[in-house]
């Protein structure tokens, strides 16, 4: 079983004789393998929120660029297994935001697709309106990256985190999970039809965003950029360059 340790707070102890007045701190753990069914309730009215048929504003952006990642980003933490080299990788990526022209829930979707040579992510994040006590929704996906970001769109991977940010309390998360070192597998299998909701959510708007389509086409581009620049080549120190000046003929 996964834990997430979340610090909340710090609080100081009324000092004693001979107190070296050390802090105290309050840890609260998410499980993210198995949560409440509270939690599994928050997850489905969130998902089931999520507007079907979303009328977008004119506005959106699309971006694209190269990034050095020195750490595991906190969405991949949670439950996430894998290789984590020592050493910082560099990943490409694709961002589509859009915003929604009518009143409702969210005010915005951002798509991203990322690929650091190892694995490829994609990342749904909904935000919301006027935020009470749900902020944002977050789903994604991951699938090695031996086959093409084409494949992976296309067949539609699906969604193995789900995580709630929510106003002045701790998230709620739902990752697949793998097996402990000399344990079994954890039974997820109740977990499964809100997997599979949030995989339709994540497919749908792969759709709507043309995702298929401008993520292979910007990471083309990407791919068409040099990844260093050559330094211009400078006299040695102490000497300059004279230009010749030839006077025009009489």
């Amino acid at each position: 079983m996964a834990l997430l340790g979340l610090p909340l707070a710090a609080q100081q102890q009324p000092a004693g004789p001979g107190s070296s007045q050390q802090p105290q701190v309050k840890v609260n753990m998410l499980n993210v393998c198995a949560p409440s069914a509270e939690e599994q309730k928050e997850i489905a009215s969130a998902l089931a929120r999520v507007p079907k048929e979303p009328l977008f504003g004119t506005d959106f952006e699309v971006s694209r660029g190269r990034s050095t990642l020195t750490e595991m980003p906190a969405m991949l933490e949670a439950g996430a297994p894998g290789h984590v080299a020592g050493e910082p990788s560099v990943a490409n990526y694709v961002r589509i935001r859009r915003e929604f022209s009518v009143q409702a829930l969210f005010s915005l979707v951002q798509y991203s697709f990322s690929n650091d040579g190892q694995t490829m992510v994609e990342t749904l994040v909904l935000h919301v309106r006027d935020p009470k006590d749900l902020i944002q929704v977050s789903l994604e996906d991951s699938a090695s990256s031996v086959t093409s970001s084409d494949v992976m769109l296309t067949a539609n991977t699906p969604v193995n985190r789900i995580r709630l940010e929510r106003f002045g309390k701790q998230s709620v998360a739902l990752a697949r999970c793998q097996a402990a070192e000399g344990g079994p597998t954890p039974d997820q299998s109740a977990y499964e039809p809100l997997f599979r909701s949030a995989s339709d959510v994540l497919a749908h708007y792969r759709e709507l965003l043309g995702v298929k389509s401008v993520v292979p086409e910007e990471l083309a581009k990407i791919s068409g950029m040099p990844k260093t620049h050559s330094a211009r080549k400078t006299p040695p120190s102490g000497t300059s360059k004279m230009r010749k000046t030839v006077p025009p003929p009489k």
